[in-house]
């Protein structure tokens, strides 16, 4: 899952990305307004989390211009100002939920599990491959009965395989929406990640080719 932070306390931003990103999402920031809004008209994200006090463009202004414009995603808004007037005033330009700083982190983790739960209730739950089960709203992994460990990076990585199926994932798409846009890895890291994810499935019972590697173009799930 990939949320845009838009927040220009920088501090405050990198500190909240660092708990999500713990929390096995994939996270860009933004510090204006405008800058998100050109990250996501470049980017498919699942989840705004935004401030209401930004420069160049305020977060009611953006959201009204995200709505305006036929954007769905959930937009849980971030503010220092606990009135009933911001709060109403955000919802009523689109926003889907509010949570008032200082941020009580885990207070911010159910809201956002919330809103994302809300936004795919037509799909199952759980992902499903055969005996491998992630569940996006624990972000636990089994294969069969047995449990599997994985890094932020893995987990990432096995989820956006799990979405897309058969469906060949190259190197680069994998980076794309695996990493953040400030920080993509060479694409021989991703075959490095993909290895460790490999050897974890094996060890819980999963067969050797379980992501096959098609030649010359990336990655998918094999039956």
């Amino acid at each position: 899952m990939r949320i845009l932070l838009v927040e220009d306390d920088i501090r405050l931003a990198e500190t909240l990305a660092e708990a999500l990103i713990d929390e096995r999402y994939v996270v860009d920031i933004a510090t204006d307004g405008e800058t998100g809004w050109q990250h996501i008209k470049s980017m498919d994200y699942d989840l705004l989390l935004l401030d209401l006090m930004l420069p160049e463009l305020d977060g009611l202004s953006l959201c009204h211009r995200l709505r305006s414009h036929g954007y769905r995603l959930p937009i849980l808004m971030l503010t220092a100002c606990d009135t009933i007037d911001y709060e109403i005033n955000g919802l009523d330009v689109g926003a889907d939920d509010y949570i008032v700083k200082p941020v009580d982190l885990q207070k911010l983790f159910a809201r956002i599990r919330a809103l994302l739960r809300r936004g795919n209730l037509s799909g199952s739950p759980i992902l499903e491959w055969g005996e491998l089960q992630l569940n996006p709203s624990t972000c636990e992994v089994v294969y069969g009965d047995n449990p599997i460990h994985l890094t932020p990076k893995e987990y990432a990585l096995l989820e956006l395989l799990l979405r897309n199926g058969r469906r060949v994932l190259s190197r680069s798409v994998m980076i794309e929406r695996v990493w953040s846009l400030e920080s993509p890895p060479e694409e021989h890291t991703v075959k490095v990640h993909i290895r460790g994810l490999r050897q974890k499935l094996r060890a819980a019972g999963a067969k050797e080719d379980l992501i096959e590697t098609v030649h010359s173009m990336g990655y998918r799930l094999n039956h």
